[in-house]
């Protein structure tokens, strides 16, 4: 297999239609900087189709899926707690909106 049809997944990240990542968002050191992270990005996107909390969260799966076997336990650890600190920052975002 070339080192093109290997990395497909990498130009995904790098070229998203959704959303403009910024870079190296995915090798933060915390979870709630990935999340912050996520959260800005979709956010400011106007080319997304879904809600941002959708846009990001998707984005954040991909990564972990397609990463898959290659992420060590702690990343994966690291990562999957981003989830929750963006359904963190989402809902406060949408408690303050409805004030």
């Amino acid at each position: 297999m070339s080192v093109r049809a290997r990395r497909w997944s990498q130009g995904v990240t790098r070229h998203s239609d959704a959303l403009d990542l910024e870079r190296g968002v995915f090798t933060k050191g915390s979870a709630r900087q990935i999340a912050l992270s996520l959260k800005r990005s979709a956010e400011r996107s106007r080319r997304r189709k879904a809600s941002p909390l959708q846009s990001a969260m998707s984005m954040l799966n991909f990564y972990i899926n397609r990463a898959g076997s290659g992420l060590p336990a702690e990343r994966k650890a690291l990562l999957q707690d981003a989830k929750e600190e963006l359904r963190r920052e989402f809902h406060k975002a949408s408690a303050r909106r409805a004030r």
